[in-house]
């Protein structure tokens, strides 16, 4: 890893986590810790610099302590405080642009390494069972954090263009959980009861948060022997999840809302402040998304420790029991999925988009 790194994001927890992981490596002489916000958490021995990053002051800082090692982590869905959308979208591409334009004037910066997300594929019917990071989008994503992301990855492009002596690393990762995730889908799941999109039932991919972790730290390194540790990269725990077994394990019923009338919820939950219900996020829960962590395992060299359930499971651990117990909705959910459809049809069946499981129709 460089001598001096610089992270941005530090008030989230996960910026400081890292920041916090970074200093343990035998390798780094400093480490500065960049946020327009002062952060709750103890950030060791880094120095913080309180700065926001949609201003030009970043040269100046680069410049002073000779950074070689940028991670730039304050790309989010949520706004920390009382900030909005509109601050959000500044911050992640406005934000972005200013720290590109920054290491692209300094002599000393070796590494990037940018956080995204899967949800630059978007989620449409037609969708590819399984995304690489080479596959097109059926659809760009419209708004919210989804075309943040896909417009960061352009700015972050344009700069390994410009500057091919900077190793840059894109990690794409999908649904970030753990003990205490900060992101709209952990909003959603944390509702007491949660609506879904009638007729389907999206399979869901999640990361955990100690592997994040993990994983910037390699990205942020000196690539090992046999590994690449430059270029765009899915990263996901193994496996996948339905929506209705989220539910089950979580032991919260579920509302199934026609998709023409899902908008509606979703503008009623985001003006009572409870979640970020934004179109993009109703896309996901209408088809899911699954991409492939081939090359996160045989080009990277990372190996998640946790698979998507297990992720899964810890998140439900630290958030406590549901509305009610697990089995209970999973009786209830399997008699109406029995129950016959009105004019005397048999059980219904399940509709575009949805998948067959074991573990509990929707």
């Amino acid at each position: 890893m460089g001598k001096v790194v610089l992270v941005t994001g530090v008030a989230r927890q996960l910026g400081g986590r890292f920041v916090r992981r970074v200093q343990r490596d035998p390798g780094v002489d400093r480490v500065i810790a960049v946020d327009a916000v002062a952060p709750e958490h103890d950030l060791g021995d880094a120095r913080f610099v309180r700065a926001d990053i949609r201003q030009s002051a970043l040269a100046r800082v680069l410049a002073e302590h000779a950074v070689d090692t940028v991670v730039h982590l304050d790309v989010s869905g949520k706004a920390l405080g009382a900030g909005g959308r509109t601050t959000v979208k500044e911050t992640n591409v406005i934000g972005t642009m200013q720290l590109l334009g920054a290491c692209q004037k300094s002599p000393s910066v070796r590494r990037l390494v940018v956080k995204s997300s899967t949800s630059v594929y978007g989620s449409a019917s037609r969708d590819p069972a399984v995304f690489t990071e080479t596959t097109p989008p059926k659809s760009l994503p419209s708004g919210g954090f989804a075309k943040d992301a896909v417009e960061v990855e352009g700015y972050v492009r344009g700069f390994a263009r410009r500057r091919p002596d900077v190793a840059v690393c894109v990690l794409r990762f999908a649904n970030i959980l753990g003990p205490r995730p900060d992101s709209p889908l952990a909003d959603y799941l944390a509702l007491p009861v949660l609506p879904t999109v009638f007729g389907y039932d999206p399979r869901l991919q999640f990361v955990h948060e100690d592997d994040v972790v993990d994983v910037l730290g390699i990205a942020a390194s000196e690539p090992r022997r046999g590994t690449l540790n430059s270029g765009t990269f899915n990263i996901a725990g193994d496996g996948v999840l339905l929506l209705s077994q989220c539910s089950r394990r979580l032991g919260k019923p579920t509302v199934p809302v026609p998709l023409p009338a899902v908008t509606w919820v979703g503008s009623a939950l985001r003006t009572i402040g409870m979640t970020d219900f934004s179109p993009e996020q109703i896309r996901l829960l209408t088809h899911g998304r699954v991409v492939s962590t081939v090359q996160m395992r045989e080009t990277l060299g990372f190996r998640p420790k946790f698979t998507t359930a297990e992720t899964f499971a810890e998140y439900a651990r630290s958030h406590g029991p549901g509305l009610l117990p697990p089995q209970t909705v999973g009786r209830a959910v399997d008699r109406l999925a029995e129950l016959p459809l009105p004019g005397g049809a048999g059980p219904r069946e399940r509709g575009a988009g949805a998948v067959e499981t074991t573990d509990g129709a929707r």
